[in-house]
């Protein structure tokens, strides 16, 4: 934990003068105050992170987490935990979601292997930080020793330290992992205490039984393992998954180097209710980029109290909707940056 700890303590409020400073400039643009809703409120938010009142963008990168889960033996999910390593070699040759998005907004894509239940062979994009081949089945006992869960934050960690080398403005979480909807609704559960059922949802697309089935499992998971909200570390190694930590990780360190973090979908929403608890300081770097299909998505989003950017019925994950997210706050810092006021436009301001 010592790690994990020492960039807890390194992570500081937003500067509230560089927030100030670009709400005057708001006010002050050629449009009636408060016109572009939450782009402007964006807009603060990165000035305040950043601490400079006119910030910029110039390298946007998102990291896509992969990780298997032991639980999906139970049935969990509508496709085999192989496809989670096949899609790994797809993001290697560019023809995934998030490739296509990527490349679309600009952002450059690091694949990292938390604990890909199969070799995955040497690839430039790859991030070797393997914990384990895959988790154990929460169904039946803690899908992660202790240890290993404090392993995969520190993973997320180190993830972001390595790539800061080479340029970090904004960054971006994604995931890949077949059956990681089911953990991460267990995480939900296990913070809001709402019922499993309510924050469960269909994944990949299972069909009625499957998803009673899928409710059934995670209830289990909760009775048998008994995680402790209060202690985050173990919810993550109870009912969680390496993916998921190393997510907590790099918002951890996101913060500490002040850096926003567009969030995905459910299971980056996950993983931020892990590293919310683990320190309160890192909400205001928490970008929720969308409203994602899974209901236990708008539960965990209202309970961290985060307002997504947009709602266009996306379950994907890879990290697709943080790219949409980091080409929205973009926009919001361009507003801010290249826009006249009304004094440069000599236009009359409102009587």
């Amino acid at each position: 934990m010592e790690k994990i700890n020492r960039v807890i303590a390194s992570i500081k409020p937003l500067d509230e003068r560089a927030m100030e400073e670009a709400r005057k400039r708001q006010d002050s643009l050629t449009k009636p105050k408060g016109s572009f809703g939450q782009l402007e409120s964006l807009s603060i938010q990165v000035a305040g992170i950043k601490g400079d009142p006119r910030p910029k963008i110039t390298h946007k990168v998102i990291f896509t987490l992969a990780g298997d889960h032991g639980v999906t033996e139970e049935g969990v999910s509508a496709y085999p935990s192989g496809v989670t390593s096949q899609m790994v070699y797809n993001f290697f040759r560019g023809g995934a979601g998030i490739n296509v998005l990527a490349r679309h907004v600009g952002v450059r894509v690091v694949v990292a292997d938390l604990g890909v239940a199969s070799f995955i062979e040497r690839h430039p994009a790859l991030r070797d930080k393997k914990i384990a081949m895959g988790t154990r089945n929460m169904a039946k006992g803690p899908a992660m020793s202790r240890e290993e869960a404090i392993r995969s934050i520190e993973a997320g960690i180190e993830l972001i330290e390595e790539e800061l080398t080479k340029g970090i403005d904004i960054l971006g979480t994604g995931d890949m992992g077949i059956g990681n909807t089911t953990p991460s609704s267990a995480i939900a559960a296990a913070f809001t205490c709402c019922d499993v059922a309510t924050v469960t949802g269909r994944g990949t697309g299972i069909d009625d039984e499957g998803w009673r089935r899928k409710v059934t499992v995670i209830k289990k998971a909760l009775e048998i393992n008994r995680p402790d909200p209060k202690d985050p570390i173990d919810v993550l190694s109870k009912v969680g998954g390496f993916e998921i930590g190393g997510i907590a990780g790099m918002i951890l360190a996101g913060a500490k180097h002040r850096i926003p973090v567009v969030i995905d979908g459910f299971i980056s929403g996950a993983a931020a209710l892990i590293a919310t608890s683990l320190s309160s300081l890192v909400k205001p770097y928490l970008i929720a980029s969308h409203q994602a299909a899974e209901p236990g998505h708008r539960i965990l989003l209202e309970y961290l109290g985060l307002k997504p950017l947009f709602d266009l019925d996306l379950r994907l994950g890879e990290g697709t909707g943080a790219a949409l997210g980091i080409f929205l706050v973009e926009a919001s810092l361009k507003i801010l940056n290249e826009m006249a006021t009304f004094a440069e436009a000599r236009v009359s301001e409102k009587i």
